[in-house]
Order: structure tokens, then C-alpha cells, then sequence
């Protein structure tokens, strides 16, 4: 089930002072979702800022979440790294310059396909063709799934800005985290499985240094052939990701399961 949520523009004027009640807003409003769905037990999974997400939400309410899936999530390093040094260096460049003002002036590419007008599908087709023309195995996306994706990608992009509003607040330049879950590992109290396309801008390693610090099961895998968008480069893999991490809740004999061919256990 995908969900998504809408912040007015004045909410977010009173919001994002404060990168912690940002944060709250999407938390809570998940919780207010979940209680609106009469939840109580579930597996979580988000991606990206979407993992964030979910891995504060876990923090805050742990007795909800039986296990917590994090794709590609953003959050596990920041700027403070010393591996962050190329983003010092790229911020003295010119260009570099031009980039973290229009991050903090909240320049989103989909304000810049909202302002296409319509323009904007045809460069939404070319980006869409270009990054997702094919499978990992090679086989290219049909007419229908490739009009699917444009749609859904353009659509969400020119929709009425909600949560991009937030991201300035929430991360620096470069998707490193101001508040950084990496810092608070030790909290950890879902068991919790890390998926990473082999070829993810996202670093697995911030996954891998926060495990030290957890008291709860964890598990980091990579999926070959994938990036980003893992699940849309390599479905076959990313499914198979998700029911070997799922296997404790949809196995008879979760022990004896073993991890699929080509996924990697780091």
C-alpha cells in the first residue's frame, strides 16, 4: 500500500523551524494512518527518505513495528564524515555553489517539471526511457509498463508540493542527514533488515556501522544488477530480498531458509 501525504504550505511555515517537529509531523501523522487502519502488528518497509521515515517511526513506536525493512534508506551518514570530504571540495566549486542554494532555497526537480507545464511529460518520457529502459536481466520495458512508469513518475512529480517541502530541513546538500540515525543505533529495538542495490548511491556502509551498535537482529543485503531503484531495475531480486526477510512470518521453517541465489549477505 502506498501512501501519500499532503503538508500545506502554511503548516509547513510553522514546521520547519525545527527539524525535530518536521520529523514528528511525518511521524505522527503515520501513527494517527495506522490507528485510522486499526493496525497493530506489521512488517514496515520504506525507501529512501521513505526509510527514514520508517526507521523514526520505528524508534517512537516500536511496539507496532515486528519488523522494519529499509530500502535504500536515506539517513545513515552525514556531512560530518570524514568520507563527506568530496562534498566540501564540490561545494567550493562554482557549481557546487549553485547547487546547495537552490537545496536550501528548496529548488526541487518537481517544481521544475511543474514549471515545464506541458513540456513536462516529454522530459519525464526521456528521463524515465533513459534511467529505466530495461530490466536488469536486459529484457526492455514493454510499451504498456513504459507508459505506466512515465505516467506514475509524472504524475507524482507535478502533483501539489507536500513533503519535498520538507527536505531542506531534514537533510543538507548531498541527502546527508541533519539528524543522522547512524547516532542513535543504540535505541534500536526492531529487528531490522537493510536492502541495497549493488549499484546504490546510497552507501551500504552507513547500514554496516550502525549494526554495531543495534541489540536486535540485523541484516544487510545487496541485490545485484540494481541501484537506486532497486525494485524497478531488479524486481525479481528485490522480491526475493523482501520474502527472505519476511521468512520468520511466511515460513513454517524460517531456520532453514536460505538466502536466494545472487543476493549477498554483507
Amino acid at each position: 500500500m502506498v501512501v501519500n501525504y499532503y503538508i500545506d504550505r502554511s503548516i509547513l511555515r510553522v514546521l520547519a523551524f525545527d527539524d525535530a517537529e518536521t520529523e514528528a509531523w511525518f511521524i505522527d501523522s503515520f501513527e494517527e494512518w495506522r490507528k485510522a487502519k486499526n493496525l497493530d502488528k506489521f512488517i514496515l518497509l520504506g525507501h529512501s527518505f521513505g526509510g527514514y521515515v520508517a526507521a523514526k517511526y520505528a524508534l517512537k513506536h516500536p511496539e507496532h513495528v515486528q519488523h522494519l525493512i529499509l530500502v535504500g534508506s536515506a539517513g545513515f551518514s552525514s556531512e560530518a564524515d570524514s568520507k563527506s570530504e568530496w562534498l566540501t571540495k564540490f561545494r567550493a566549486t562554482w557549481k557546487g555553489a549553485i547547487m546547495n542554494h537552490l537545496w536550501e532555497s528548496n529548488f526541487t526537480p518537481q517544481k521544475l517539471v511543474r514549471g515545464l507545464g506541458p513540456w513536462g511529460p516529454d522530459m519525464v518520457r526521456r528521463y524515465t526511457s533513459a534511467r529505466f529502459g530495461a530490466y536488469a536481466n536486459g529484457e526492455m520495458l514493454n510499451e504498456t509498463e513504459s507508459k505506466l512508469l512515465t505516467d506514475y513518475v509524472y504524475h507524482t512529480l507535478a502533483a501539489k508540493a507536500s513533503g519535498e517541502l520538507c527536505l531542506k530541513y531534514i537533510f543538507s546538500f548531498g541527502a546527508f542527514a541533519r539528524m543522522p540515525l547512524l547516532q542513535r543505533a543504540s535505541e534500536w529495538k526492531v529487528p531490522t533488515t537493510f536492502i541495497y542495490g549493488v549499484q546504490d548511491w546510497m552507501n551500504y556502509k552507513g547500514a554496516q556501522e550502525a549494526r554495531k551498535e543495534m541489540k536486535v537482529p540485523c541484516e544487510i543485503i545487496r541485490v545485484p544488477q540494481g541501484g537506486h531503484f532497486v525494485f524497478i531495475d531488479n524486481p525479481v531480486g528485490f522480491h526475493s530480498a523482501v520474502l527472505y526477510a519476511c521468512r520468520k512470518f511466511i515460513s513454517s521453517k524460517p531456520d532453514s531458509e536460505s538466502l536466494p541465489e545472487d543476493l549477498t549477505l554483507v
